[in-house]
């Protein structure tokens, strides 16, 4: 088993906080096992919300869909379920995801029935290439630029590197699900 939910292999600073840990977790959010990891190091948890509050926000090039297709795919490919989960329970409504998408994105392929916009499969496809082959041919390049624009194209490749990063920390910490998240089982994985 890859996740020890008793063991953390990482700190998580707990209450009462100094000034700069609690600045640097009200910038992050709620108080999830990773943003705890994030903010023992308050510079860290500092740069890591100037990165996220523009790549979760509404100045990305990608719409909230594309970027939760981007996020959702990439963690699960990488086996994170941590973060994973925590997407699908605040963000997979939210971004119009259907249960059949989200099991697609968990344990599907891009060319799955459920996935009828073209868009959704460039963006789908061009994750798995990037993840398997750290590239896009010419052709997953022309699908991914017509689905989101050369913008959004680059806006992709960094959300779905920084997940990859996000996704080692969540699964080498061994970080255990917060309340409420779903598991990869109930959706065929």
């Amino acid at each position: 088993m890859l996740r020890n939910p008793n063991h953390t292999r990482v700190p998580l600073v707990s209450p009462p906080h100094d000034d700069d840990t609690a600045a640097a977790l009200e910038k992050l959010g709620p108080p999830l096992a990773l943003f705890r990891a994030f903010a023992v190091r308050p510079a860290r948890a500092h740069a890591i919300h100037g990165w996220g509050s523009y790549y979760l926000s509404r100045r990305s090039a990608l719409s909230l869909r594309q970027r939760e297709l981007v996020i959702d795919r990439t963690t699960a490919l990488c086996g994170a379920e941590y973060e994973w989960g925590i997407h699908i329970a605040v963000f997979a409504s939210k971004a119009g995801l259907t249960s059949d998408q989200v099991r697609s994105l968990t344990a599907g392929a891009a060319t799955d029935t459920c996935w009828t916009d073209p868009a959704d499969r460039a963006v789908i496809a061009a994750v798995d290439a990037l993840h398997a082959r750290n590239d896009l041919d010419d052709l997953e390049w022309a699908a991914l630029a017509e689905a989101v624009g050369p913008d959004g194209a680059v806006d992709l490749m960094l959300v779905c590197g920084w997940y990859h990063a996000i996704s080692y920390v969540a699964r080498a910490a061994r970080l255990a699900p917060e309340p409420g998240s779903p598991a990869f089982s109930e959706y065929g994985r």
